[in-house]
């Protein structure tokens, strides 16, 4: 029984580019099989050998224009050749229409690496030309996973080169933000498709949130903000800024994340009420007691997910039990400390939509294992 060119093709796609390369020499159907638009739709490609010119990569270098929503992960930063060869891959895959991309890179990062060589490249890589389509056709752009501070002229520039993006996550929590507010609204400007958006707290300012509230803007739907160290020189957005965005952008939902360098007398200036806050992660290694509680108060009728990195005590396993009785809309909680079983239960029977959680009753090795609920 021969399977029909889609069937093959649909289970070619959840191939890597290496195992696609074998596959394609198991007999002349299979390597005709491989050039299906199916097969290259969703790619994600390593870039771990070490090789400048992957022989996989060389092999396919003619169908990655075919790919429509790459993912390019970038393995030991310090090799040029990986580096390179994610360069490489990004050029030949955004001479066809590239509709998202995602950028990140593990494993370590070398001393003093600005990540030049790989923002240059990108911004090479997404301009257009007669022979280069370029990032014309960019909806998503995913830098999240990027370890290195992005220059505010790179955000500039693929904001010009992507006209069309409905999504742009800078926020990558590296210790320095160098995109400003001005860039922001810039960006705005000039992508008014945009939905989605990742920023670090220090790039919002009055300016943005007007921009945002401007009558013909699309609806906004997300908003992560990371905050830092460096949002405490900063006006906060205060409640009734917030109110106003929401009364505008009804769907909105906020993601913050809540960084252990920010100081804690900060904390309340950043929750305000009327911030439709869906995910929360407050990463002090402190006494969160108070601001859990603050959450409680503010935030039962959105949240969904909460992640606390704090100290055990029982003042803070009756924070979480009224956590847990308040917020029956939460779907994850991940508490890095040793809370009581009376936690545990509280929100088993408190949140009906639960269905993971990192709750410990004792210590156990790094990393702590979530507890899946079927």
């Amino acid at each position: 029984m021969e399977f029909p060119e889609e069937v093959l093709a649909h289970i070619f796609s959840y191939l890597s580019v290496k195992e696609r390369e074998s596959a394609s020499a198991v007999c002349t159907r299979w390597s005709q099989s491989m050039s299906h638009p199916r097969v290259w739709r969703y790619t994600e490609i390593r870039c771990e050998t070490g090789e400048q010119e992957d022989p996989a990569l060389q092999h396919f270098s003619s169908l990655l224009p075919l790919v429509r929503h790459l993912k390019i992960t970038v393995s030991s930063l310090s090799d040029p050749a990986n580096r390179s060869a994610a360069l490489s891959v990004l050029r030949m895959a955004t001479s066809g229409p590239l509709r998202t991309l995602t950028l990140s890179c593990s494993g370590g990062v070398p001393l003093f690496y600005s990540g030049h060589d790989l923002e240059e490249g990108l911004e090479a890589a997404l301009t257009a030309s007669p022979e280069h389509v370029g990032g014309a056709f960019l909806s998503h752009l995913d830098l999240r996973g990027v370890p290195f501070t992005l220059s505010q002229s790179l955000v500039r520039v693929l904001a010009r080169q992507s006209p069309n993006l409905r999504s742009l996550l800078v926020n990558n929590q590296t210790l320095v933000c160098k995109v400003e507010p001005e860039a922001v609204v810039e960006v705005l400007g000039l992508c008014p498709l945009l939905n989605t958006l990742g920023l670090f707290y220090t790039s919002l300012s009055q300016k943005v949130v007007d921009e945002l509230l401007l009558p013909q803007r699309c609806p906004l739907l997300a908003m992560e903000l990371y905050c830092e160290r460096f949002a405490k020189y900063i006006p906060p957005l205060e409640d009734s800024v917030w109110a106003g965005l929401k009364h505008r952008h009804p769907g909105l939902k906020v993601s913050l994340i809540l960084d252990h360098t920010l100081p804690m007398d900060h904390f309340s200036s950043v929750l305000q009420p009327s911030v439709p806050l869906q995910h929360l992660e407050l990463l002090t290694f402190t006494d969160l007691v108070q601001q859990t509680h603050l959450v409680t108060q503010s935030y039962s009728h959105a949240l969904e997910t909460i992640i606390l990195q704090t100290t055990s005590s029982p003042e803070l396993d009756s924070a979480l039990r009224s956590l847990a009785a308040a917020c029956s809309l939460l779907r994850e909680v991940h508490c890095y400390c040793v809370v009581s079983c009376d936690v545990i239960r509280a929100f088993k029977d408190g949140c009906p939509r639960l269905w993971r959680y990192t709750l410990k009753t004792r210590k156990e090795p790094h990393p702590w294992r979530c507890t899946v609920i079927k």
